[in-house]
């Protein structure tokens, strides 16, 4: 019989981990769990100390500090994998999850599944030449050495991949290596996982070649299975359900998808709102479950796109995605940094992304050319911005895979401010109070269009005090709004005074918020 280690990496919500690790050893499984080295200590400690006296819970025995499209991702599954087969000897199977997976099969099914089909379940397909890669970068994620994460220190990023490709370096894939790509959720069978394991140790060509490749967890387990395996022991698919709009943001599954999912040919799916919690608590009871019986019809995937054209015409059944009232999503954080001085509220993201991993995005709603990811159309212009503005959030806070965002907005954007305090996400305020000379206001009247470069000397003067006075009655209108979670940094202030600002604003260490104040030339104009 079928005995599955779960691997598990996860970076939040410990309580949740608790519950998924006690859900799936119940029956007799394993898990080893992942806790990303970025998470804070203490939540860290609550789960050993929750899962401590489970026989069936192992964890990485080194925690590593976790990236969006790093080599990170693929160590740390490496550092899981090898706790999972030291400790979990009598495992048969090692199957990828992650905090956002449930089972939507019975313990007993997934057992006899594996049972009947002595195969590894893994996306594989060929690199160059499938489309399994639609938009954005392609062979160079392979021929150039990619040292810095694109969403979270994206300057220095495109920086060394624009000097690598002008210089000409590019750089040879390992000979005997044919690359494939796929989905990071497998399941491979021991003797897949020993044998990974034991190349990772004798090949370190291979190791050194994907450590500065760019998005490895979609390549590196895939190419090692089909070096390393027959064809035909590989079925070419994963065992998770999971889906993609059109908008390429993963479909998220409701209360009412309880149905649709037990009808699909796969064992696990992902991802499930946060905010689905009849859902969750029926998905929770299946595994443990006997006697039950499943009618495939695998029809999850044409009923969704049948549903997305209803939707585009008005005709959808079922309230979801784009409507007003849509939220963030509860345990979503979007802190907002609001100044006049564009410059300096850039200058301070960039300080952001340098000492966090905090993705950061400058004014999308004031700038056109916000450098924004695709998101299907809606991140074109302004005017979709602002008027799907709380879908354009959330799809970036999926687009980033994370559940911190910070955004700039000039502070006349009151509204949105309004908007978004209102959510039942968690909102915060970093409002930056700059002082403003004569001659930076004339560039402002300049730059706005309340002046020609020709107007006279006396006019501009006749205009400071209404410019002055009006980003003055800005900034009061944003402190008499009474925002909860509202911050302050000035630039008269004292480092000291600032970091305290900016270490409550980002829930950062002193230490960290100072080095962030100390960014070169803050508020030079």
């Amino acid at each position: 019989m079928a005995k599955i280690a779960y691997i598990l990496l996860c970076h939040k919500d410990p309580e949740a981990v608790i519950e998924q690790a006690e859900r799936l050893t119940a029956t007799g499984d394993c898990m080893a769990i992942h806790f990303d080295g970025r998470a804070s200590a203490s939540a860290f400690r609550k789960i050993r100390t929750a899962l401590t006296d489970n026989p069936n819970v192992t964890f990485a025995k080194r925690r590593v500090k976790c990236g969006w499209g790093e080599w990170s991702l693929v160590r740390a599954t490496l550092n899981t994998l090898q706790a999972a087969v030291e400790d979990f000897p009598r495992a048969t199977h090692f199957y990828m999850l992650s905090g956002d997976c449930m089972a939507i099969k019975t313990a007993d099914y997934a057992r006899s599944f594996l049972d009947q089909q002595d195969k590894d379940f893994i996306e594989s397909f060929d690199f160059f030449d499938s489309n399994w890669i639609k938009t954005g970068m392609k062979e160079d994620r392979l021929i150039y050495r990619h040292f810095f994460n694109e969403r979270t220190q994206k300057r220095r990023f495109y920086a060394a991949y624009g000097a690598q490709k002008r210089l000409g370096l590019t750089r040879k894939i390992p000979a005997d290596l044919q690359v494939q790509i796929g989905s990071q959720w497998w399941c491979l069978r021991r003797r897949t996982v020993e044998a990974i394991l034991d190349m990772t140790r004798k090949r370190r060509d291979v190791m050194r070649f994907f450590a500065s490749t760019w998005i490895p967890d979609e390549t590196f387990f895939q190419t090692l299975v089909r070096h390393l395996i027959r064809e035909e022991e590989i079925e070419c698919r994963t065992l998770t359900f999971l889906m993609f709009s059109d908008y390429g943001m993963p479909v998220v599954f409701h209360n009412d998808h309880y149905d649709l999912l037990l009808s699909q040919d796969f064992l696990f799916a992902r991802k499930i709102s946060p905010d689905a919690k009849s859902l969750k608590t029926r998905l929770g009871r299946l595994y443990a479950a006997h006697d039950v019986t499943f009618q495939i019809s695998n029809e999850g995937r044409n009923l969704f796109q049948f549903l997305s054209e209803r939707g585009r015409t008005g005709q959808r059944f079922a309230p979801r995605f784009w409507e007003t009232e849509s939220s963030l999503g509860r345990e979503r954080e979007l802190l907002i940094v609001a100044s006049k001085k564009w410059h300096v509220a850039k200058r301070l993201l960039a300080a952001i992304g340098a000492q966090t991993d905090i993705p950061t995005i400058e004014y999308l709603f004031d700038e056109e050319n916000t450098p924004l990811p695709d998101l299907g159309g809606i991140q074109r212009t302004l005017e979709k911005r602002t008027r799907h503005r709380r879908a354009l959030m959330r799809m970036l806070f999926d687009y980033y895979e994370t559940d911190r965002l910070v955004v700039c907005m000039d502070p006349a954007a009151l509204d949105l401010m309004h908007d978004f305090f209102s959510d039942r996400s968690h909102t915060r305020l970093l409002r930056i109070d700059c002082d403003f000379s004569d001659s930076y206001l004339i560039g402002h009247a300049r730059r706005v269009g309340l002046a020609g470069e020709r107007a006279p000397q006396a006019t501009l003067e006749q205009l400071l005090p209404t410019i002055r006075n009006d980003i003055a009655n800005e900034v009061d209108q944003i402190r008499g709004a009474g925002f909860s979670h509202h911050w302050a940094v000035q630039e008269r202030a004292s480092e000291e005074e600032n970091a305290r600002a900016i270490s409550n604003f980002l829930d950062l260490s002193h230490e960290t918020a100072l080095d962030i104040v100390r960014a070169p030339h803050l508020f030079a104009d």
